[in-house]
C-alpha cells in the first residue's frame, strides 16, 4: 500500500539508528524532570558518547514522563529492569562505564515494582519511549498507521460504529459515550465542522493532559485527524492554557512537521481529505474547561458558559457543528483503531472500558503519572501502585476530580474505580487527579481550600456560583475560626444545595462536591469546630 511505503520511509532513519545501537539510553526530558535539570543530563550524556567514540554504538535520546515524577531526572538503559532516579549531570560517565557490567547501585530502582506492573498503558504507550520533538520516532512506533488504515478502508460510519463497540467514555471528567458523541455531530447538518480538543487543565494537582501533550504530541494529532474524518470536520483547534509552555511548544512544532510530511493539512496522506490544526493559548481561566466558556475564548470572547441547549454537537465554535473531546480521549483512538473495539473493552469494567490516566499526589510515596485499568480499587492504587503512605501514617481519604470531586474516606478503600461508583460515593472521575490525604488533613481545611479556588476561578456569570461560592467561603473560614453555630452549618448546607440545582454550569454545579462529601463522611470535624449556642438556644426554647 503506497501510504504505508511513505510511512516506512519516515520512519527509516530511527529503525537504522536503533538496529545499529547496542546500547539505548533515554532521559526524561518532561517538564517535570527538566525542573531537576534533565536537560543537562541529556546534553552531558550525549558529549561523553560523542568523546568516547560511542555514537553509532550508543542511542542516547530525550524521551516523555516515565511516570515516578517524584524521582526526576529519572534515566533508564536499554528495556532491563532498573531505572535510574535522581541522576545529575555529573553521573553522565559512570552510566556509560556500567553499560557493560553492573548497573550503577546508588541511582538504581528496581521495575519490577507494582508501580510499573500493574499499569496498562494505552494512552501513554509512547510515554518515556519515543522522542517527542522526532516525528519518524513516532511514526517507527506505529504512528499515523490508524490514520492510513480509516483513510484507505474504513467509512466514517464505521470509524464511529467502532468507537461506539469500544465503550471508550469521554475522559475530560462527565464521561459521556464518546461513539454517542460522535454519531450525533456527523449526523448534526452544515457546510462546516470543527473538532475541538480541550487541553485546559486547570485542576491543582493535575497534569495528565500535560505529560500527554510533552511526551507524545503527534498522538493527540492523530486522534484527532481520525475523530475529525469521522464527524466530516476539516478544522480542528486545540485549546490548551498558555501556564504549559513544553507542551504548547512540541505541539506546535508536532503540527508542523506533520504538514510537511504531508500527514495533515491539504490531502491527508495523499488522499482527498483536508484537515487543518491550530492551537489556541488559554490565559488559565478555570472556567474555560467548560465546553462552551472554552468555544466562547476560541472565538476571542470572554470565556463565560452558555445555556445548554444547544449543544456543541448541533450549534457550537461560530454556530457551527463541534466535536470537543479532551486530551486522553483522543490519544485513546490510534490504539483503539488498530487493535478494535474488542480489545480496549476487554479492559475495565462493564460500564467504564479501558483505562484511565491519573496524576497521583500528595501523600503517598510514589507519587506520578499513571494509567491503570478501570475498576482498579482505591486501595490497590494508593498502596499498591502508590506505595502507601509515608511513615506508614494512617490513611484518612483520596480526593478524586479536582476541585469539582469528593474526598472519599477509608471505608471504601475496596471500592473500584469507575464512574459510576465514584458517583455514589459523592465523587467524579473529572479528567483524573487523584490526591492522597494522611491522617494530619484537616478535613474542613481541604473543604475551605477547593472552595477558596473555585471562588476565585468563578467567571461571576450567574449569581449562583458568584454569590453563592463566597458565601460558602466565608462560612468555613468562620467555622474554621471557631466562631460558627449549628445555624452556620445548616446554612452552609443549603447553599451546597442551591448551587447544585441553581448554577448555570456543571463547574459551579459540582463547586459544592468538597464540601458536600466532607460533611459526608467527617461531619465529626465540622461539628467539633462549633459553638454550642444554637443548641443550647433550643433546648431554651422546647423547655419554655
Amino acid at each position: 500500500m503506497l501510504i504505508n511505503d511513505e510511512l516506512q520511509q519516515i520512519a527509516q532513519p530511527i529503525l537504522d539508528e536503533e538496529a545499529g545501537a547496542e546500547h539505548s539510553i533515554r532521559v526524561c526530558v518532561a517538564a517535570g524532570c527538566i525542573s531537576s535539570g534533565s536537560d543537562k543530563v541529556l546534553k552531558e550524556l550525549k558529549a561523553q558518547v560523542k568523546e568516547r567514540g560511542l555514537e553509532g554504538r550508543c542511542l542516547v535520546k530525550g524521551v516523555g514522563c516515565m511516570g515516578p515524577c517524584a524521582g526526576g531526572p529519572v534515566v533508564r538503559v536499554d528495556d532491563g529492569d532498573v531505572m535510574y532516579h535522581n541522576v545529575g549531570s555529573d553521573d553522565a560517565g559512570e552510566i556509560l562505564d556500567s553499560l557493560d557490567g553492573e548497573p550503577v547501585k546508588r541511582l538504581a530502582q528496581s521495575m519490577d515494582t507494582p508501580f510499573f506492573k500493574r499499569q496498562v498503558k494505552i494512552a501513554l504507550e509512547n510515554s518515556g519511549v519515543i522522542d517527542p520533538e522526532r516525528l519518524e520516532d513516532y511514526v517507527a512506533h506505529e504512528g499515523y498507521h490508524a490514520l492510513a488504515r480509516v483513510l484507505t478502508q474504513m467509512q466514517p460510519w464505521e470509524i464511529i460504529d467502532e468507537v461506539t463497540r469500544s465503550g471508550l467514555r469521554g475522559r475530560g471528567g462527565a464521561g459521556y459515550p464518546a461513539g454517542l458523541k460522535w454519531s450525533t455531530v456527523a449526523k448534526a447538518g452544515g457546510t462546516k465542522k470543527y473538532a475541538v480538543c480541550n487541553a485546559d487543565e486547570g485542576d491543582p494537582g493535575a497534569f495528565m493532559d500535560r505529560s500527554v501533550l510533552e511526551s507524545d504530541p503527534h498522538r493527540v494529532l492523530e486522534g484527532m485527524a481520525i475523530a475529525a474524518m469521522a464527524v466530516g470536520a476539516d478544522q480542528g483547534y486545540i485549546y490548551v492554557r498558555a501556564e504549559y509552555p513544553l507542551a504548547i511548544k512540541r505541539l506546535e512544532k508536532a503540527i508542523k512537521q506533520s504538514e510537511r510530511a504531508g500527514i495533515l493539512g491539504k490531502r491527508v496522506l495523499g488522499t482527498t481529505y483536508d484537515f487543518h490544526v491550530d492551537v489556541r493559548l488559554g490565559a488559565g481561566a478555570f472556567v474555560c474547561g467548560e465546553e462552551t466558556a472554552l468555544l466562547a475564548s476560541i472565538e476571542g470572547r470572554r470565556g463565560t458558559p452558555r445555556p445548554r441547549p444547544p449543544y456543541p454537537a448541533e450549534s457550537g465554535l461560530f454556530g457551527q457543528s463541534t466535536l470537543i473531546n479532551n486530551v486522553e480521549t483522543y490519544a485513546n483512538i490510534p490504539a483503539l483503531i488498530r487493535n478494535g473495539a474488542d480489545w480496549f473493552s476487554s479492559m475495565g469494567t462493564e460500564t467504564s472500558k479501558g483505562t484511565k490516566v491519573f496524576a497521583l499526589a500528595g501523600k503517598v510515596n510514589n507519587t506520578g503519572l499513571i494509567e491503570v485499568p478501570m475498576g482498579t480499587t482505591l486501595r490497590d492504587i494508593v498502596y499498591e501502585i502508590g506505595g502507601g503512605i509515608p511513615e506508614d501514617r494512617p490513611f484518612k481519604a483520596v480526593q478524586t476530580g479536582g476541585p469539582s470531586g469528593g474526598c472519599i474516606p477509608a471505608d471504601h478503600l475496596d471500592s473500584p474505580v469507575d464512574y459510576e461508583t465514584l458517583s455514589k460515593l459523592g465523587s467524579i472521575m473529572g479528567s483524573g487527579g487523584m490526591i492522597v490525604m494522611d491522617e494530619s488533613s484537616n478535613m474542613v481545611d481541604v473543604a475551605k481550600y477547593f472552595m477558596e479556588f473555585t471562588t476565585s476561578e468563578s467567571c461571576g456569570k450567574c449569581v449562583p456560583c458568584r454569590v453563592g461560592t463566597t458565601h460558602m467561603e466565608n462560612l468555613l473560614t468562620k467555622i474554621l475560626s471557631g466562631e460558627a453555630t449549628h445555624h452556620d452549618l445548616q446554612l452552609l448546607e443549603e447553599l451546597c444545595d442551591l448551587l447544585q440545582n441553581t448554577s448555570l454550569c456543571g463547574l459551579g454545579q459540582a463547586a459544592p462536591n468538597p464540601v458536600v462529601s466532607t460533611l459526608r463522611y467527617f461531619r465529626h470535624e465540622y461539628q467539633a469546630l462549633l459553638t454550642d449556642d444554637e443548641v443550647e438556644t433550643t433546648a431554651q426554647e422546647e423547655a419554655e
